[in-house]
């Protein structure tokens, strides 16, 4: 039986994933390579916005802060480990793919792309958190630009996720942006992720 994620040779596979950790705050290394192991652990072939969002929201505080904690982030941590047994299943075997977000066509251009085993939407998430933290006049992409970057995208997996667990994706995406208690974050001085 094939691998349910396309190989790389490990030179491609390597310079690759070395310039996208470049880009990428220690914290959201992390949280990548959390998704990288679920996808796996769950036979996915790719690695999509679920699989992020779920990472995500077990490794970073202010994540969850964003989400105000407690119940909500219980109740969205149970959807997704549902992913597996319940409403998940429709997915597997199926690309990520919604056409919201658009997506590198020249590996050159996007190192994301350019790693195998990436949604086109995961991939587009990805490259959308290092274009913020850009704007932000940061050199690396931290938690919460992914997050936004994912809440982007009103067809991705993850906020179909959202969904099923009441939250409202605009409104939150609306408070990455423009909520005080993430004052610091937007404004560029955040530490961590």
């Amino acid at each position: 039986m094939p691998p349910r994620i396309p190989p790389q040779s490990a030179a491609e596979s390597g310079s690759h994933r070395t310039e996208l950790d470049a880009r990428l705050s220690a914290e959201l290394a992390s949280v990548v390579s959390g998704a990288r192991r679920r996808a796996l652990r769950d036979g996915d072939r790719q690695i999509d916005t679920a699989h992020l969002l779920h990472s995500l929201l077990e490794s970073d505080p202010q994540v969850r802060a964003v989400f105000d904690g407690g119940p909500r982030v219980a109740r969205l941590l149970g959807y997704l480990v549902q992913r597996s047994i319940g409403y998940g299943l429709r997915w597997q075997g199926t690309v990520e793919s919604s056409g919201a977000l658009p997506v590198a066509a020249e590996a050159d251009e996007s190192p994301v792309a350019a790693e195998a085993g990436w949604s086109p939407v995961a991939a587009g998430a990805m490259e959308g958190a290092c274009e913020r933290a850009e704007l932000r006049g940061d050199g690396q992409a931290r938690c919460l630009d992914l997050l936004a970057a994912i809440l982007d995208d009103p067809q991705s997996r993850a906020v179909e996720v959202l969904g099923r667990a009441g939250v409202d994706a605009p409104a939150l995406l609306l408070r990455i942006e423009t909520g005080a208690e993430f004052e610091e974050y937007v404004g560029g001085g955040r530490q961590g992720c």
